[in-house]
């Protein structure tokens, strides 16, 4: 029964956070079900909930400013350096997806019509309380989305090459400087050359407890779920960097533990598969958690909110600030794979690499609906998995429930297509 003595508004709010809450409480209680989390893992599931299942606001100390980003081509290190605490803002919310559709084109992709279905309804504090929000220009739609988010927001456009040439390196670097201004002013802290380097050391010591979970994840037997790692990785978003190097040392320390004594998920040879294309967010888990309820293995993401641009640190050669500025600049560009560049033959290097070093046999290419730019490279990426003998399937989603079956039985079917193409003595399991 409605509460009376609310507004029409009021009661719509409430009616979309209860759904909002029991979608993504539904998803966690998938995730936690899968047979092998470990212990270690329940602070980052807890930061999950916290976010998306009962609507809290970050963690802060020492009265920091919140800046929201919408991309990891975003430097965090600056943030850091001025004070105040990055999160990501980027939505995977159902609800906010439905909401969002009656305010953007049709074709709008469902990452930008969740994050103004977030802005309409004004109920998550994680957007509310951002003293600033930056939307980097990656594409048409994040580029109408900075207008958007303009109306309620305080925004920055943070522009990003489409090229790696150095003049673009040199126009990115100065659009680096002017960001720089801009949190200096938001937060009244100034950004020296000690303040940076210090969140350039603290983000290196989350690289390296990422780098080594990472190692981790390439062993076999499985000693940790794909989709578990993912989602520990997306929890990341909601952190500051050390409090989430501290809990990734416990969970890497745990795992390593497992190895030593054998304690493996499973000993079967479950087909080992890599997931890329467009971002997959907490809580739009569903193709995750269909690879391996339908009995593959999720070795690998190479995703925007996965591993990708998040364990590459900055190397730095000259010791100035402008020396750390055009490191931060070089980290954030040289080695992405991100479609948003005009030419983009790093991303065919970085999936051989991860192919190889994950022992990949299959992979799985996600595109949310109207996102054109990872749509586009399907065709390059599928010829060249064809050309080293690794099979692919596109698979085509929104930000709902209606195509879960559909994409069950293609995902069952590609497993099965997999398992047929290894040698006899290698399909059968292991005891």
């Amino acid at each position: 029964m409605e509460k009376s003595g609310l507004s029409r508004e009021q009661r719509q709010k409430e009616r979309f956070a209860r759904k909002a809450s029991q979608t993504a409480s539904k998803y966690l209680r998938r995730l936690e079900e899968l047979p092998g989390v470990p212990e270690s893992a329940a602070p980052f599931f807890q930061i999950l909930k916290d976010i998306y299942v009962d609507g809290k606001e970050v963690a802060l100390s020492n009265n920091r400013k919140t800046i929201g980003t919408y991309c990891v081509m975003v430097p965090q290190e600056l943030i850091l350096a001025a004070g105040a605490m990055p999160v990501k803002l980027c939505s995977g919310s159902y609800t906010a997806f439905f909401i969002g559709d009656d305010l953007t084109p049709r074709d709008a992709c469902p990452l930008v019509k969740a994050v103004a279905g977030y802005q309409e309804i004004g109920i998550m504090p994680l957007y509310n309380n951002c003293s600033l929000m930056t939307v980097p220009i990656t594409c048409d739609c994040k580029k109408k989305l900075a207008g958007y988010l303009s109306k309620k927001y305080n925004v920055y456009s943070l522009q990003i090459p489409v090229a790696r040439e150095d003049e673009d390196l040199e126009q990115y670097v100065r659009d680096l400087y002017q960001y720089t201004a801009v949190l200096e002013e938001i937060t009244g802290n100034r950004i020296s050359y000690d303040s940076l380097s210090l969140a350039i050391a603290q983000t290196g010591v989350f690289q390296f407890e990422l780098s080594r979970f990472l190692q981790i994840k390439k062993q076999t037997p499985y000693i940790i779920r794909g989709t578990h790692a993912l989602s520990i990785v997306n929890a990341a978003a909601y952190m500051m960097p050390g409090q989430w190097a501290v809990h990734m040392n416990r969970l890497n320390t745990e795992l390593e533990k497992r190895a030593e004594e054998g304690n493996y998920i499973t000993k079967r040879q479950l087909p080992r598969i890599l997931i890329t294309g467009s971002p997959l967010i907490f809580p739009n888990i569903k193709i995750p958690l269909l690879i391996e309820e339908m009995g593959g293995f999720l070795a690998a993401d190479e995703t925007c909110m996965g591993e990708r641009g998040q364990s590459d640190p900055v190397v730095t050669v000259d010791q100035s600030f402008h020396g750390l500025m055009r490191s931060l600049a070089i980290r954030a560009t040289k080695p992405c794979s991100c479609p948003t560049f005009s030419k983009n033959e790093q991303r065919l290097f970085r999936l051989k690499q991860m192919i190889k070093d994950y022992q990949i046999e299959g992979v799985i290419y996600h595109v949310l609906r109207g996102c054109l730019v990872y749509d586009f490279e399907y065709l390059a990426i599928e010829e060249m998995l064809g050309e080293i003998g690794i099979p692919v399937i596109r698979l085509e989603t929104d930000y709902n429930e209606e195509d879960v079956e559909q994409l069950r039985v293609r995902i069952e079917a590609f497993i099965e297509l997999i398992k047929l193409k290894k040698p006899p003595e290698k399909r059968r399991e292991r005891t």
